[in-house]
């Protein structure tokens, strides 16, 4: 393991507070100065080398995994692997806490595959005691979708009793581990799933421009035939890069060696492990700073995820989200609105080339931006506190 050198942001570029794109080290954005033949030797070398390294990356049980890249956003990895996995005949169990399973539950209503919604609102996480009482309940269905990390809200979903759960009733779980994998360990010795996406731009530091499928062999094999899509068809890419080495169709290439400088240093910093842990500091060091300036998160501690923490918009008449955010731009931060259905809010990122001195420049930021604005209190709309209260009180009823 070694520290982490953070670099202070060339002349004019912000640090991003999100979660992906995100702030990258130099030498990940200096890997894209060069230009690569997408069918030479040395680009395929590139590709074999990243998928290596995505199934290394998964720890102990991986072996029997097979690494799919597809270019495309996050979104489009998402739909690649339910298209390709969930046989046309199947039925899948969405758990939705925000925008991303619900987007999940979406793209199976456009490619006509059967589904139903466990949808647990905006504070609080599917148990795996629910997933199992729904299963029990419905046996046509053959699949589950969980989001490891939804940044809707932040929360951080308990994917091992999900897992337990799901595999107990002899169903199989499609995991979006989006903005969780590479800083939130998923050992396949531990958590049985089928498959699980996640993308170049998220907790390994990349760039945006792909993502990737991570899918037991055997499944992977048995998929042939059920996609929905000509060029979202995992195991038509994963045939391809098997057979030749290459990309179906034209790769992202710049961003692929990006993505391989930043897989290298991802490890040297001590993998998984040492990348949460540097995550989970920035997360603590913020939600402690933010609370003392008064503002309060959305969630409770228990379900605080390292990723992204969602805090509630304050009450008071001199704040204003727009105004805000384009004060903190000028400062040098840039931060992400909310994506709830019911309460206004933000979210601050953790994840990227971040550490515990960059948090204290944005908090420090803030408590100058929130007087500037004539802020005198950031302590949310009790409208808001009382929608959380009647919400969860409902879910105990």
């Amino acid at each position: 393991m070694t520290h982490v050198k953070i670099e202070a942001p060339r002349m004019g570029e912000p640090w991003l507070l999100t979660p992906g794109p995100l702030s990258t080290s130099f030498a990940v954005k200096e890997a894209m100065l060069r230009d690569w033949g997408s069918w030479d030797t040395d680009f395929r070398a590139m590709t074999a080398e990243v998928r290596a390294r995505l199934v290394a990356m998964l720890g102990p049980g991986g072996a029997s995994y097979e690494c799919v890249p597809m270019q495309g956003s996050g979104s489009y990895c998402v739909e690649s692997m339910l298209g390709t996995l969930i046989p046309r005949d199947g039925k899948a169990l969405v758990l939705a806490n925000g925008a991303y399973g619900l987007r999940a539950a979406r793209s199976l209503a456009v490619m006509g595959r059967a589904f139903r919604v466990l949808d647990k609102g905006d504070y609080l996480p599917p148990r795996g005691a629910e997933v199992a009482a729904i299963l029990d309940a419905d046996p046509a269905v053959t699949h589950v979708v969980a989001i490891h990390c939804e940044t809707s809200s932040g929360i951080l979903n308990p994917l091992a009793e999900i897992a337990e759960a799901t595999a107990a009733a002899g169903r199989r779980l499609l995991i979006d581990s989006m903005s969780a994998f590479g800083a939130v360990p998923v050992p396949p010795s531990e958590i049985a799933f089928d498959a699980l996406v996640s993308s170049s731009n998220k907790c390994i530091e990349g760039v945006p421009g792909f993502g990737f499928m991570l899918c037991r062999r055997e499944v992977l094999e048995a998929a042939a035939g059920n996609a929905h899509s000509l060029s979202l068809d995992a195991h038509a890419q994963w045939a391809e890069m098997e057979g030749s080495g290459q990309w179906r169709y034209t790769p992202p290439t710049h961003v692929v060696a990006a993505f391989l400088q930043a897989l290298r240093e991802h490890e040297a910093e001590g993998g998984v492990a040492a990348r949460g842990a540097r995550y989970a500091a920035n997360r603590d060091r913020l939600v402690r700073g933010m609370r003392e300036l008064g503002f309060e998160t959305l969630l409770a501690d228990a379900w605080l995820s390292p990723i992204i923490a969602t805090f509630f918009c304050p009450a008071d008449p001199a704040f204003a989200f727009p105004d805000f955010y384009d004060r903190l731009k000028a400062r040098g931060f840039v931060l992400y609105p909310g994506k709830l259905t019911v309460v206004e809010s933000f979210r601050i990122g953790t994840i990227g080339r971040l550490d515990g001195s960059v948090i204290d420049a944005v908090l420090s930021a803030i408590g100058e931006t929130l007087a500037d604005m004539g802020v005198v209190s950031a302590a949310p709309p009790q409208s808001a506190l009382d929608e959380r209260a009647r919400f969860l009180e409902e879910v105990k009823a």
